[in-house]
């Protein structure tokens, strides 16, 4: 995945990094590999920090993969700091270079990831890549559509009690719109009171 990370970003880093006075012409290399390697780094930091559905999200398409992206934020910073720590370029500099080339180069994988007709990238590959083939055997197509709607009814990329709630109160609705009567209340207390709310 490195190799082909790498690629995009030569694609899209010629005004950012290499017509850039701010970027001594000998480093334009090593922060191009430094921006593939902040990508990559910021995508397993936010894998083991909890965030699976955010980066599936993101690389499925499903989240913009633009600066206002928590995930997309993270990487950037963290190029930013590597930008300044490594190779002396200024805050504004840095913050310049991140904020242009981080999202042009996501956007890109995003869009590649999704396309059929591009077998350099897949979610299979990525995230196997991503965590030393321990998702290989996981549905993750299927798991994006579910992010999707499914069971996340409130759709805030979680599934937890307000889910379990919409659920139950429309199954509720649905059964007093029928004459069922309503029960509705003890079936969301005892919900309550198993899952603590």
């Amino acid at each position: 995945m490195e190799e082909q990370l790498l690629n995009l970003i030569k694609e899209s880093a010629q005004d950012v990094v290499v017509n850039n006075p701010e970027v001594p012409n000998d480093k334009n290399e090593a922060v191009m590999q430094e921006a593939a390697s902040s990508i990559t780094g910021g995508l397993k930091q936010a894998l083991a920090g909890g965030g699976f559905q955010d980066v599936l999200k993101t690389l499925g398409g499903k989240a913009d993969a633009t600066g206002n992206n928590p995930v997309v934020q993270n990487i950037s910073g963290g190029f930013i700091a590597n930008l300044m720590q490594k190779f002396g370029l200024s805050s504004q500099t840095a913050q310049s270079i991140a904020s242009s080339l981080i999202p042009m180069v996501m956007s890109k994988l995003v869009h590649k990831t999704n396309d059929p007709g591009d077998s350099n990238f897949s979610l299979g590959n990525i995230f196997g890549s991503l965590t030393g083939g321990k998702t290989s055997g996981l549905n993750l197509e299927g798991m994006l559509q579910s992010l999707g709607g499914g069971l996340d009814k409130d759709h805030d990329g979680d599934v937890d009690f307000n889910d379990v709630t919409q659920m139950i109160s429309g199954a509720v609705s649905s059964q007093k719109a029928q004459g069922g009567g309503a029960q509705g209340g003890g079936i969301l207390d005892s919900l309550k009171g198993m899952l603590g709310g």
